[in-house]
This record gives structure tokens, sequence and C-alpha cells, in this order.
């Protein structure tokens, strides 16, 4: 026995595409990879060119639960102006996870990772829209955490991820 989620809704994920953001943003120019390898993360501003952003893939819907540790729009001031801060741990059930093919067969990691960004959150029942995520872009994430290792059987889980909202202050200021 494995457990399950105990109030359960659905988030919409868009999860990042890194074989398609890493693909050569500017052809013949000098870059060979819209993905920076020593940050582990996309190039955010491509000399010469407009702003890339990571390209993701299609968002899909998943089973999760709510953490109650959750940072909702907290006002913070920054040098260019206020700024909200916004943190949601968003708990996975491996077996969903599973049952969707969001668990790599090769290594066993959750697919689900860094970068990847949280849309809207669901209905469980229905999938009626419950609330968008953030303004415009929505949540990122900042860590994807595997938990309960050992309370089933030997076997994991959960999956705790930690979505945020970026700062905005910071946006065409070159931050």
């Amino acid at each position: 026995m494995r457990g399950r989620l105990i109030n359960p809704f659905k988030v919409l994920i868009a999860r990042i595409g890194t074989d398609l953001t890493a693909a050569d943003p500017d052809g013949i120019g000098p870059l060979v990879s819209g993905y920076d390898n020593v940050f582990r993360e996309p190039i955010p501003n491509l000399p010469g060119a407009v702003v890339r952003a990571a390209l993701e893939l299609p968002a899909i819907l998943i089973p999760c639960q709510f953490e109650p540790e959750d940072t909702f729009e907290q006002l913070e001031q920054q040098a260019p102006g206020n700024d909200t801060k916004t943190k949601i741990k968003v708990c996975f059930h491996f077996i969903d996870l599973e049952e969707m093919g969001l668990v790599d067969a090769v290594t066993g990691e959750a697919l689900l990772r860094i970068d990847d960004r949280l849309v809207s959150v669901h209905r469980f029942e229905d999938d009626a829209l419950i609330q968008r995520a953030g303004l415009q872009e929505g949540f990122y994430c900042t860590e994807a955490q595997p938990r309960s290792f050992g309370l089933s059987g030997g076997e994991r889980n959960l999956l705790l991820c930690t979505y945020e909202a970026r700062d905005s202050t910071f946006k065409g200021g070159g931050g």
C-alpha cells in the first residue's frame, strides 16, 4: 500500500522542454544552444537578439495536494519598487506520476523539474478552474524533492515541489 492524496486538487503544469530550449537559437550565429550548462537554465537574453524564453511542452493537469506552508503575494520592497513573493508547496503522488508517464523509466526520476511552470489550479472532480497562478506568467518550480521513502514497503510515495513567483520589478531592467 502506497497511500493516496488526502485533499486532492489538480494543477496545470507546463513542463520546460529542455531539448527544445537547448536547440540552436541563432542559426549561424555564435550560440550552439539556448540552454546555459553552467547555470543549468535557459539563456535569458541572447546578444543582439530578442529575449528568449524557455520553450515548454504542452501543459497537463496533474493530481496534487497543497502543503500548508504557502506564502501568497507577500509584499517585499526591492530597489526598483514593490514586488510580491509567492511560494507554494505542491505534493504529487508517485503513483499518479507513474500512470501519467512522468517518471523516467531508466533513471526513476520524476519528470517534473526546476523551471516547470504552474499555470493554474483546478478542482479534482471535474477539472474546473479554481484560480490562475500569478498575474501572467504563473509560478516556477524551484525545488523538486522526492519524499516518504520506506513508509510503504520500500517504495517512495511523494514528490514535493516548491513553486515561486519570479521578481517582477527587475523585468526589462537587465536583472
